[in-house]
């Protein structure tokens, strides 16, 4: 982390903006999008491209290759920056994060780190960070909340599988909404029908199929995504999501809480021929003060789709379990040496 601080100042970066930044660059996949969402500054379509029955045409797969902050930071307070600064501050991100995972976690991170294409571009600006509201980027956390969120990363029981976070298990992976990571090669597909839209999110290999409906479904029939409804605002796709599982109420890459009780609402707005602009509230009155909003850039690409295998490779669970075992094994003996 101190080579965030030594290129952008003194003051320490919080656990919360770094710590989720590192985890969210664990990008063994990044060198395949890396170019594909390089975008010049667009040019807002006069009308947007209509299916052949009528709706705003967003189908296609999108991807993004950035290094997306969730909040502010001490030292970006402000939303956007200049290129040559982008390039700085990106660089001394990767630098961070390249250094983190290089000491903790994965080799291969220094050099594909250096494969994005920096911070995000949403019509043609170059972003520090996705909140937008409120005006100073911070997530506006209850304290308990913010506390939650800057807790260490899995630390659940160690008893069985079923204690072990969702995404630790292969159950969940990035597709829930609201979908927050623009790296780590998560494309994200849009198919259209009259009457449903479908977002497959490749990290995870997960697929929402969204009913155009005025109200929600029965609890019953709710899934580990929520249960989502979708209607058009003009050109602008509007999805309302409530109902996620509380196992995943810590959305990972970057950190952020989305709990049972809390409400997502994403609009996907096609504002040039390659970007696809996806904005998302969260409305949550037990886990925020208020409502807030944040946004990225998705854009077009040619590369399809690839199969995410996590269960078939998942080799680290038991390993965890084990693990645990041994510290108890070796605590227990101490604890009979130590006894008179």
């Amino acid at each position: 982390m101190r080579g965030l601080a030594g290129e952008l100042g003194d003051e320490a970066v919080t656990k919360s903006q770094v710590v989720a930044g590192l985890l969210a660059c664990a990008v063994c996949c990044a060198s395949m999008v890396r170019g594909e969402a390089r975008a010049q500054a667009p040019t807002v379509q006069s009308a947007a491209k209509r299916t052949s029955f009528g709706q705003a045409n967003l189908e296609g797969t999108w991807a993004s290759n950035f290094i997306l902050n969730m909040e502010a930071t001490p030292q970006t307070p402000v939303l956007t920056v200049p290129e040559a600064q982008a390039k700085k501050i990106a660089a001394a991100f990767a630098a961070a994060i390249a250094d983190g995972f290089d000491k903790a976690l994965d080799p291969e991170i220094p050099g594909l780190i250096k494969l994005t294409d920096g911070l995000p571009i949403v019509r043609g600006e170059r972003r520090t960070r996705a909140v937008v509201e409120p005006a100073d980027g911070m997530l506006p956390y209850t304290p308990e909340a913010r506390k939650e969120a800057e807790a260490p990363l899995g630390s659940a029981s160690f008893d069985n599988p079923e204690n072990r976070p969702d995404g630790e298990r292969c159950l969940a992976g990035l597709g829930p909404p609201p979908i927050t990571t623009t790296i780590y090669a998560n494309r994200l597909q849009i198919l259209q029908t009259h009457d449903h839209i479908v977002l497959h999110t490749e990290y995870g290999d997960e697929v929402r199929i969204i009913p155009f409906a005025d109200k929600h479904g029965p609890k019953m029939f709710y899934s580990r995504l929520g249960d989502s409804i979708a209607h058009w605002e003009g050109a602008t796709l509007v999805i309302e999501t409530i109902g996620m599982p509380d196992n995943d109420r810590i959305h990972l890459f970057p950190t952020l809480l989305v709990p049972r009780e809390g409400k997502v609402i994403e609009r996907l707005t096609r504002v040039s021929e390659r970007e696809l602009l996806y904005e998302f509230t969260v409305v949550d009155p037990m886990t925020y003060a208020k409502p807030w909003r944040a946004e990225f850039s998705w854009y077009r690409t040619k590369q399809p789709m690839f199969e995410h295998a996590c269960h078939e490779g998942n080799y680290a669970l038991p390993d965890i379990l084990a693990g645990a075992r041994y510290e108890e094994a070796v605590a227990k003996a101490a604890a009979e040496v130590a006894r008179p």
